[in-house]
């Protein structure tokens, strides 16, 4: 009989505010921050410090890179390490569209200003342009030759969101020291910058479209101005290559630091450009107005005369007034230093409040408020006070900027490296360097945090109410939960204590550390007034040859296990403490060890990425598996059974069998090193806490797993992979030289939405040649009368038509997916789809649909369909059957939007009140009258 095991699910993470490899941004109303957390995304209340909601995919594993806001106020565009692209909603919480046309981590997303076009950049140094509303992609563009790093659109006069896609242009900047402007109707580059001698780290436009800073990794900002006559005079192909010279050098501007810049960003009032660099500095620039700017210029050049003036007194030749020519106004001259930011900690991303859109709103605030996103998993929120208007920077006297407020209580600033399970398996306790966190199992809720030293190992203590907690300096902590504060602090070992472990018999705890010695400690109760606390004494020391790495009590409290910086483990009686066995076969340390319920076996996990299993009895070396692809960092086993877990540097947690050393299944999600591992009484669920600062929960569900299965499981997994290795040649198409390509990317999805399509095309083909042999045989043999055939039970159980069933497959495949589905089509099917969109134009059937279909079949097999003669009556059919469907719909798309604009202007004509200001039309009428004049007369 087939043995079979009961599979772990992934439950819940937490401990993670937001991740360093994603960009946070706030919400329209400047309330909440939208901000990464590895693989989800998480929405923050960022007054009260409170998590709104996560965004998450279940689709999806991969790590959140950058983030995106739409003008339209609630759909935020989510970029991956995959290449895909999340359009979630912040009204409904939903994932509304997936995109995928990259091959490569996106690293940059922008909005048009209309909402219905999205740029994308990538590190496989393509840009591709998505029509948001359509959910397909439009188109991609090449040209750079190293990763994208920043865009930006440049509306153009009169755009829309109807011609939004075929109009304005687009900025770019690379790593490859370029900055291109694309023109989005011809599709090409028509304007490249190449002065910058770095890379190009970040870019930002203003609102007016008047000005272009780019970022690299000196000192200095380049400031570019953009000429939008020239911009909308020119078009593509027909403009002269000499007249794209719309962006202009301006000049640059020094900065107050010199490390690499990580972001650029333009206040919508177009008054002020954040500057954020890579050394905790965040500098904040102001535009001077046209008024400032003209008095600088008369007060450098009156200074310039008068210098010229001492120049000539002391010998020289006075020169005369109005020779000096006006010098030119650079962007010195407009963009001035305003402010500094000193972040706690190596910032990631930076937003400005959009509340704050205008000038007006901006004055009634009379602050800028930025969110930062930190790499130590903390947000912060800062208020830089501006002048009022009217006034300078000097005449405000401004304040510094401020904190005003903080999302940082919810995980740890550090990687946590330890980890321990309360005696009901209901609180976790994580120790990082600086803080030991205790959190809810179940609902990942933050109980306490208290301030410890850089924690290597932590345990509950008996009655699980005080905590231990074992530093790289040695010291020993005891921390109460319930009160959050520290017990005591004991001076344990000389070097770092790198193994905590509690005595069965609960009344004795032993620790090990770097000065090769095992230290056993008693547990006593100390009074303090009239109360009593929980204290150690220590009992007795154990001298070893080497470091102590691990150790471990036998739950029947006859040994203990030691394992050692010289690759073995040593066995020892745990009363009298005499030597039993010592272990030998790890080409590398055994860093964690652990003992089954039963004390028979004894489990260790090595650096040398191996997991050896040993007979207690004898010391005999069961087997030895080859558990990770990197080294091992923790092992565990499940109370009551032989299974245990393993965990390593290559970002699994694996389950094996230890009766029989097979693996059970591989649990993944992790984004970095494993550091520590725990399971739950019975097995419950298993916690586990890594480099990315997250602490994840697998629970254990009722779904039988067998090996074969989940054996042939990861293989398909693989299959799939490779499949989209191979497919990835044929998405580049015949034209790779060309700079405008089709957007789109073959993966498992649309490999599979193909094959529906195909097999759906292979069942109606099969229904239509039985129901045509029987018209065949009814008009050869009218007389016999033959029985109608078995319609196919799939058509039969949906009670649809051949050609409707292929309507309804093709409808079903997702939008951004269909392109790439109807690539897998060999050409005999391709002639057999034409069929069926004859028969959908002819009935009018999903008009905008059948058009995309056709088009996109008529381009990537138009030599083989103008190569078939027979394939030129069925194109005639399909024009016809087209032309009245179209114009059906343009009709009443024509007669939709009269009819909005008429209920606009009579809403507009009911809804507008005129406002008088009946003094100012008082006065008015009094200065037009004339006055009367009294004159004198005399006789």
């Amino acid at each position: 009989m087939v043995k079979s095991y009961l599979r772990y699910e992934a439950q819940s993470t937490f401990g993670v505010i937001a991740s360093p490899g994603g960009k946070a941004v706030f919400d329209h109303s400047g309330r909440l921050s939208i901000t990464p957390a590895l693989e989800s995304v998480i929405v923050w209340d960022i007054k009260k410090g409170t998590q709104v909601v996560r965004w998450s995919d279940s689709d999806n594993t991969a790590e959140v890179t950058c983030i995106a806001r739409s003008p339209n106020g609630k759909d935020y565009a989510v970029g991956y390490v995959d290449g895909s692209i999340r359009l979630f909603d912040l009204t409904g919480n939903t994932v509304n569209v997936v995109l995928n046309g990259h091959r490569g981590s996106v690293s940059a997303l922008r909005f048009d200003s209309t909402g219905t076009v999205l740029a994308s950049g990538a590190r496989d140094t393509d840009i591709v342009l998505w029509d948001v509303v359509g959910e397909v992609g439009l188109y991609r563009l090449r040209g750079h030759k190293d990763e994208i790093t920043g865009l930006a659109f440049v509306a153009a006069r009169g755009e829309t969101a109807l011609n939004a896609s075929a109009s304005g242009h687009v900025v770019s900047s690379s790593k490859d020291t370029l900055v291109k402007l694309w023109d989005l109707r011809a599709r090409h580059c028509v304007q490249t910058l190449a002065t910058h001698r770095s890379e190009v780290w970040a870019l930002a436009v203003s609102p007016d479209a008047r000005l272009l800073v780019t970022g690299t990794s000196d000192a200095e900002l380049h400031v570019w101005t953009i000429d939008a006559d020239k911009l909308d005079g020119a078009t593509g192909a027909e403009a002269d290559a000499q007249r794209w010279d719309a962006i202009g050098e301006y000049g640059v501007v020094r900065r107050g630091s010199s490390s690499r810049i990580v972001e650029l960003q333009f206040h919508a009032s177009g008054q002020y450009l954040a500057c954020l660099g890579t050394d905790r500095l965040a500098e904040i620039f102001r535009a001077r107005t046209p008024a400032e700017i003209k008095k600088k210029l008369e007060r450098r050049q009156r200074r310039s005369r008068e210098k010229n003036k001492k120049a000539a007194g002391s010998g020289g030749e006075e020169a005369e007034p109005g020779a000096e020519p006006p010098r030119p106004v650079t962007a010195a001259d407009e963009l001035t230093s305003f402010a500094l930011v000193r972040t706690s900690a190596k910032p990631v991303s930076l937003d400005f409040d959009p509340a704050d859109g205008d000038a007006a709103a901006l004055a009634r605030r009379g602050s800028l408020r930025m969110l930062v996103a930190q790499n130590n998993n903390a947000l912060h929120v800062w208020s830089a006070p501006v002048p009022p208007p009217g006034k300078t920077t000097k005449q405000a006297q401004l304040p510094e900027p401020a904190l005003l407020a903080s999302v940082d209580m919810h995980g740890h600033r550090s990687e946590p490296r330890a980890l321990a399970l309360s005696g009901d398996g209901e609180l976790v306790a994580s120790a990082a360097n600086g803080s030991l966190r205790v959190w809810n199992a179940q609902t990942g809720a933050c109980v306490r945090t208290l301030a410890c030293g850089a924690a290597l190992c932590a345990a509950f203590l008996p009655g699980d109410q005080v905590v231990a907690v074992g530093t790289r300096d040695g010291a020993l902590e005891l921390y109460d939960i319930p009160a959050a504060t520290l017990l005591e602090t004991r001076d344990a070992h000389d070097g770092a204590c790198w193994a905590i472990d509690v005595h069965p018999d609960r009344k004795s705890l032993a620790t090990g550390g770097a000065d090769k010695t095992v230290k056993f400690w008693a547990l006593e109760l100390a009074r303090e007034g009239v109360r009593r606390r929980l204290t150690l004494e220590h009992a007795r020391t154990l001298q070893m040859a080497d470091d102590v790495l691990a150790l471990r009590f036998s739950p029947d409290a006859r040994l203990l296990a030691v394992a050692l910086l010289d690759a073995t483990v040593k066995v020892f009686y745990a009363d009298s403490l005499k030597f039993f066995l010592s272990l030998y076969g790890h080409k590398l340390p055994a860093v964690s060890l652990d003992i089954s319920s039963d004390s028979t076996l004894l489990v260790t996990g090595s650096a040398d990425k191996s997991v050896k299993l040993w007979g207690l009895d004898f010391g005999d070396c069961h087997r030895s598996l080859l558990a990770h692809a990197e080294p091992v960092t923790a092992v565990r086993f499940v109370p009551g059974s032989h299974y245990f877990f393993s965990a390593g540097k290559d970002r699994l947690v694996v389950q094996w069998d230890g009766d029989s050393f097979q693996r059970i299944q591989k649990l993944a999600g992790c984004h970095g090193d494993v550091w520590a591992l725990a399971v739950a009484r019975h097995g419950s669920f298993v916690v586990a806490s890594s480099q990315d600062r997250a602490v994840r929960v697998w629970a254990k569900t009722d779904e039988p797993l067998f090996l074969e299965e989940e054996r042939e499981r990861e293989l398909e997994e693989l299959l799939d992979r490779g499949l989209e290795e191979s497919a990835r040649p044929a998405d580049d198409g015949a034209d790779d030289g060309a700079e405008a390509q089709r957007a789109g990317k073959a993966t498992a999805d649309t490999l599979k939405a193909g094959e529906r399509i195909a097999e759906a095309l292979d069942l109606a083909d099969a229904e239509r040649r039985k129901w045509s042999d029987h018209a065949d045989q009814r008009r050869r043999m009218p007389h016999l009368n033959p029985p109608p055939p078995e319609p196919n039970p799939v058509l039969a159980f949906e009670k649809l038509t051949p050609e409707a069933y292929v309507l309804r497959t093709v409808e079903r495949v997702r939008a951004a997916d269909l392109d790439d589905a109807l690539l897998v089509l060999s050409f005999s099917r391709v002639l057999s789809l034409l069929e069926y969109v004859d028969v959908w134009a002819r009935r009018q059937w999903n008009a905008p649909l059948t058009c995309r279909v056709l088009f996109f079949l008529l381009r990537s097999h138009q030599n083989q369909i103008v190569a078939t003669r027979s394939m030129r009556s069925r194109l005639d059919s399909i024009r016809r059957g087209l032309r009245a469907g179209v114009s059906a719909q343009r009709d009443q798309i024509g007669y939709n939007l009269a009819a909005l604009t008429s209920l606009k202007a009579e809403w507009e004509a009911s809804a507008t009140a005129d406002f008088f200001d009946e003094d100012a039309i008082q006065k008015i009428q009094d200065s037009l009258v004339k006055k009367r004049k009294f004159v004198g007369l005399k006789a």
